[in-house]
């Protein structure tokens, strides 16, 4: 499972994808300062699968459902879960299977 907030403190030689689901979670799954920050990490590498996918939880948070959309289409991926917290924990599963965390 990827590094808990709540129980890990920031590393930032994780890979994007895992640092900006770290704020995101952080965060409390709002917009604000680790919303800033989650979403800066995903525009640093806008062709990986990774931050794409992540990109589109981002902004889904940010109840920008457009552009969620489109980062998700993107990713080739598609929304998994009802709740922006049980679409986290899915995405988190999935990252830490092929990122190895």
């Amino acid at each position: 499972m990827l590094p808990d907030p709540d129980t890990t403190a920031f590393d930032e030689s994780w890979p994007g994808p895992v640092r900006a689901m770290w704020w995101l979670k952080k965060g409390g799954f709002k917009t604000g300062p680790e919303w800033e920050k989650a979403h800066l990490i995903c525009q640093e590498d806008e062709g990986d699968t990774a931050h794409a996918w992540v990109h589109a939880l981002v902004h889904w948070v940010e109840g920008d459902e457009w552009n969620s959309n489109y980062w998700y289409r993107s990713a080739g991926k598609q929304r998994l879960a009802l709740t922006i917290e049980t679409e986290w924990n899915a995405v988190a599963a999935e990252l830490s299977k092929t990122l190895g965390t």
